[in-house]
């Protein structure tokens, strides 16, 4: 599996578990609203740094998109990098990108398993 569809299918899979667990009343609505809420945040962030490098223009800081996707905005980051083809040759960027993808669902499996 290429790593593109990799990122955007463990994206769409992490959006669809979070569903579940809501469903099953493991996990309050909010959380999955945030969690959309913020993907959809980062993505645009991704879409206009995008837009920023193509147009020679004021670009986002690394460190912020960063912090959008620690912030639960990694599913958007993951879709918006390999969708808009943004930040994918940078490799400090991508790892750091999965290294916030490891924290935050670290966190979420520790709040999910101490019964919220």
């Amino acid at each position: 599996m290429k790593i593109r569809t990799f990122s955007i299918a463990l994206a769409a899979v992490f959006m669809a578990a979070l569903g579940a667990l809501v469903l099953a009343d493991r996990l309050p609505l909010f959380v999955i609203v945030t969690y959309a809420a913020m993907s959809l945040v980062t993505f645009i962030a991704y879409w206009l740094d995008k837009r920023a490098a193509v147009s020679n223009s004021r670009r986002t800081p690394e460190n912020t998109l960063h912090l959008l996707a620690l912030a639960c905005g990694w599913p958007g980051g993951l879709v918006a990098q390999q969708w808009l083809r943004h930040k994918t040759l940078k490799v400090p960027f991508r790892y750091v990108l999965w290294v916030t993808v490891l924290l935050n669902t670290g966190v979420l499996v520790w709040f999910v398993g101490s019964n919220w």
